[in-house]
């Protein structure tokens, strides 16, 4: 009876939506001869795209590799998606793992350039009657001009390094401002490294001005020949000083750049100032130029172990002979050592009668307990060194 109410050619839905179901069932289902095959099509982000657990396996090496070198172990920057997309690939490790060693290479090797490039420009174009004025390309003043322009400008490409470019203010972060003393050995190499290459693409540039300056190719001298061009490298100190003004001239310098830094870093002590901040290497600038307009002549302010080791090293090696080490008395080893006294004590002296955060002169006994406690105080360390994200 039913049956008699239906039009006659009226569908049956039932059966309609068995077959629906079954061509969805197909749909989603890949075809046999993909399930049969022996092979697997793999794509491109296949390739790329790790596994959870193969990216979190990659993220824990690197923290683990970051944090041997005194490192945090997240890197300062925000790298996740490209590591992801691209954690099978060998240099996106490399780059996370030593970003801030590649900061303090690339910083030191900037300044190296202007500094050096300065002194280049100025000495082997003396006399020339081509240049405005008719007596060369610059002047003393030139000089100081470059290594400013270049501390500033390597500031900026060492970024989140904290842009030290100097082992012995590196040596005072650690001593007195928590830097991990783990840090210290590869920004020191990265640093050296940074200036040994950048003098090298300085003599490689003007390598032509040297012969004609020197009186012919493979004539390389050093001070106090009237021809030296070594000085464009490395400093060497006028030839009346004894052993104490040297050593004092570069303590001095030293003690200063690592007393103003201290005191433009600190944010306690800024009354209607600041220059820390994008102000800082502003600043620093003003500082290289006026050490170097009061301090340079007597050693050539060398104030930095790198600055001057590295270059001097890179002389040595194009054949300049070891010349590089013996004048001035065996002067070399004082730009290594001075720097490291000098900005120790201008950093403690800023310590003692200004800073007022935390310092090891601002803890019972100047510090002194640490010797007494290392346990205790090393937690410590680490501890404030967490608080900072600097571990």
């Amino acid at each position: 009876m039913a049956s008699s109410v239906l039009p006659r050619h009226s569908p049956d839905w039932s059966s309609k939506e068995s077959h629906d179901n079954d061509l969805k069932a197909e749909e989603s289902s890949p075809p046999q001869a993909i399930l049969t095959s022996p092979t697997t099509i793999t794509t491109q982000h296949d390739r790329l795209a790790p596994t959870e657990s193969g990216l979190q396996a990659t993220s824990t090496g690197l923290s683990h590799s970051r944090a041997l070198l005194g490192l945090h172990p997240s890197a300062p920057i925000d790298e996740e998606h490209d590591l992801a997309e691209h954690s099978d690939l060998w240099w996106p490790k490399i780059r996370m793992t030593l970003k801030e060693p590649f900061g303090e290479f690339f910083g030191t090797f900037i300044m190296i350039l202007f500094g050096d490039g300065s002194v280049a420009q100025v000495l082997l174009s003396t006399d020339q009657t081509s240049a405005p004025g008719g007596n060369g390309f610059g002047a003393y003043q030139s000089i100081s001009w470059g290594w400013g322009l270049g501390v500033m400008l390597g500031i900026y490409v060492a970024g989140d390094s904290g842009a030290y470019l100097n082992p012995a203010i590196t040596f005072t972060s650690c001593l007195l401002r928590k830097l991990p003393w783990r840090r210290f050995p590869i920004y020191f190499i990265a640093q050296v490294l940074g200036a040994y290459c950048a003098s090298g693409v300085v003599y490689a540039n003007y390598i032509n001005g040297i012969n004609t300056f020197e009186g012919g190719p493979g004539i390389r001298t050093v001070p106090p020949s009237k021809t030296a061009t070594a000085g464009i490298f490395c400093t060497y100190p006028q030839a009346d000083l004894t052993k104490a003004s040297q050593f004092f001239s570069e303590f001095i310098a030293s003690t200063i750049l690592m007393f103003v830094i201290f005191a433009l870093k600190d944010d306690t002590n800024k009354g209607s100032f600041s220059a820390s901040g994008n102000w800082f290497p502003l600043a620093l600038f003003f500082l290289i130029f006026g050490l170097g307009a009061c301090f340079g002549w007597d050693t050539g302010y060398a104030i930095n172990l790198a600055r001057d080791f590295g270059p001097r090293l890179m002389s040595y090696c194009v054949g300049y002979g070891h010349e590089v080490w013996s004048s001035g008395g065996y002067y070399f080893w004082i730009p290594m050592v001075a720097p490291f006294f000098g900005c120790a004590f201008g950093g403690l002296l800023y310590d003692v009668f200004l800073y007022t955060g935390p310092s090891p002169i601002n803890t019972p006994w100047f510090g002194l307990r640490e010797l007494i406690h290392p346990k205790a105080a090393i937690a410590e360390r680490v501890r404030q060194q967490k608080e900072q994200r600097m571990v």
